[in-house]
């Protein structure tokens, strides 16, 4: 069926909602929009569904979250009874129509006597990552799109262990939904009938409870804490989002009292009216902060993603002025301190271990080796740390220290399984008090860090291929790639290539097969001057993600390096 059909199906259906008939008939004058929101469906990937927030078969909307949420009802119904009974947690950001698509997968779930537990507000996403585990649900699903903007919503499902689905499980959801021929015809039962079933259950207070115990694990040094944080003032920013639930608890029980809110970026708005993009990453989010910071003396800035999955920091230079650090400065950060503070109390041990995905900064792992760590590769996306979690824990082989990508995600306490920037925030203030400790500020910090183990230089692009076609254009150009091989660039020669679909490994042209990964569509690269590359096509957005990062014998060195080879290889991409 094409995109005109499918159009012509929604609006002669007497089931369409009436705002959204109304939408349709203006959006259907333009055949570049018809053929782009009805041409396909919406990309079910092994992290859920992301998009606009609009009418058609590939948007986010009440119909394919519906179709969605029926998949996954199937899916537990084809587990069991015990499945059945365990159900669902759901979870919901700041976002437009994020309450609404909460309840509405509640009310379909519940229609097949799924039991169903329903935050009453929003929540960050780890917290929805520790309900699962807490409540022992078969799965979770959180109603967000992190850090995109504000057009966006998205459509996380997790499973049993609070990680994301594992794609087995994620596949069969998808072929169920497919299943689903009529996209209008899935039934909801109403919130009263479900509460008067004892089916679905509000929950609130009594997980944040729990999960704030948790988040009192978090920090390693308390005594250093009492000692200091008095000497720093933090300003922090949940940029709209979810991170103001619970961020003046978790540190206070921590002990960290001079944490001052940016007023502006506190109130719930899914506008995002002091930012294009709710992102962590980029300096306009900070802008509001800097002005705050300023005015009390503070040298330190933490912001939380929409939905307090992804924690970003910017910091006073020598200069005065602020800088917004990557995620792999702040993991950088994070796994010095961790190691200087355990060898200091005597508790540094071999089997502790680091655990970052392939795209992610080569420089902690530098320094968990000068310390005699275990450290592990694994694939994009934090089940995948959590899945060597659960290896470690079950075959008694190791400790988890900490996991992290270059994408703003941290973990130290295994409770989540899932990045969290309250377990973040919670870690970078009391690196602040350490270095406090030592009349430094963390920019300090990192600067004797980068002199003790080289300057490490980082950066994450997006080639974007957007429209109907995105997906077959980006598989095309990772065909192409494997056909005729990248051998050079900048007059540097590759001297290893790892392609994590094929499973292979080629060193110096000796092929050998790439052990320890499933599947994955990524290629990796690795220079004669110790520079590397990745090029991994993005499971929710028509992007490919292109990866360098270098390591220099200065700063601005290594930051022009890892800018120059960022420019040569999309260069050679689209030439």
């Amino acid at each position: 069926m094409g995109a005109k059909d499918r159009l012509a199906q929604w609006l002669g259906n007497e089931r369409l909602n009436s705002d959204m008939r109304s939408e349709l008939m203006e959006f259907k004058k333009n055949s570049a929009w018809v053929e782009d929101a009805f041409g396909q469906d919406i990309n079910f990937g092994t992290a859920g569904m992301r998009g606009l927030l609009e009418p058609g078969t590939n948007r986010i909307n009440f119909y394919t979250v519906g179709r969605v949420t029926e998949g996954l009802a199937k899916l537990i119904e084809e587990n069991g009874s015990t499945a059945i009974k365990r159900g669902v947690v759901i979870a919901y950001d700041s976002r437009y129509y994020s309450r609404e698509f909460a309840t509405h997968a509640a009310q379909i779930l519940g229609n097949h006597g799924i039991t169903v537990y329903l935050f009453d507000n929003l929540r960050p996403t780890p917290e929805l990552s520790f309900a699962v585990r807490y409540l022992k649900t078969f799965a979770g699903i959180n109603i967000t799109a992190s850090h995109n903007a504000k057009q966006y919503n998205g459509y996380k499902v997790y499973g049993e262990d609070g990680a994301q689905m594992s794609p087995d499980n994620a596949d069969r959801l998808f072929a169920f939904a497919q299943k689903v021929t009529d996209i209008f015809s899935v039934t909801c039962a109403s919130v009263s009938t479900l509460r008067q079933k004892n089916i679905l259950h509000m929950i609130g207070e009594d997980v944040d409870q729990a999960y704030l115990k948790e988040l009192a694990t978090v920090n390693l040094n308390s005594c250093l804490i009492n000692k200091n944080a008095d000497q720093i003032k933090i300003i922090y920013t949940p940029i709209h989002g979810a991170g103001k639930v619970l961020y003046d608890r978790a540190f206070r029980q921590a002990g960290f009292k001079n944490i001052i809110p940016v007023v502006s970026q506190s109130i719930i708005d899914p506008e995002f009216p002091t930012t294009i993009k709710p992102n962590p990453e980029f300096k306009q989010c900070f802008d509001e902060g800097i002005k705050l910071a300023n005015d009390l003396k503070a040298d330190l800035i933490i912001a939380t993603d929409p939905d307090a999955d992804r924690m970003g920091a910017c910091v006073r230079t020598s200069d005065g002025s602020f800088q917004v650090l990557t995620g792999n400065q702040i993991a950088t950060l994070f796994i010095n301190y961790l190691l200087v503070n355990l060898k200091a109390a005597g508790k540094l041990s071999s089997d502790y271990e680091l655990i970052t995905s392939i795209v992610s900064s080569a420089l902690p792992f530098k320094i968990a080796q000068d310390y005699g760590i275990k450290t592990k590769h694994v694939l994009t996306g934090f089940k995948f740390i959590g899945e060597e979690i659960d290896r470690m824990s079950t075959q008694n082989d190791g400790h988890f220290l900490m996991g992290f990508e270059e994408s703003y995600g941290y973990l130290f306490k295994p409770f989540t399984r899932d990045k969290d920037a309250m377990q973040g925030a919670l870690m970078l203030a009391e690196v602040a008090c350490y270095y406090a400790s030592h009349n430094k500020t963390i920019f300090d910090g990192l600067q004797e860090i980068w002199n003790k183990y080289g300057f490490a230089y980082e950066v994450t692009s997006a080639l974007e291929m957007p429209g109907l076609g995105g997906q077959e254009k980006m598989k095309l150009l990772m065909d192409k790639l494997r056909k005729d091989p990248i051998k050079e660039i900048m007059g540097q020669h590759v001297t290893k290539t790892q392609d994590f679909l094929l499973q292979t490994e080629s060193i110096n042209g000796q092929m050998s097969k790439l052990e320890g990964f499933t599947q994955s569509n990524v290629l990796k690269y690795f220079l004669e001057d110790n520079t590397w590359l990745a090029l991994r096509p993005s499971g929710t957005e028509p992007v490919v993600k292109v990866y360098v990062g270098v390591n220099k014998d200065n700063f601005s060195n290594a930051k022009q390096a890892a800018e120059d080879y960022t420019a040569a290889i999309e260069h050679i991409l689209f030439k």
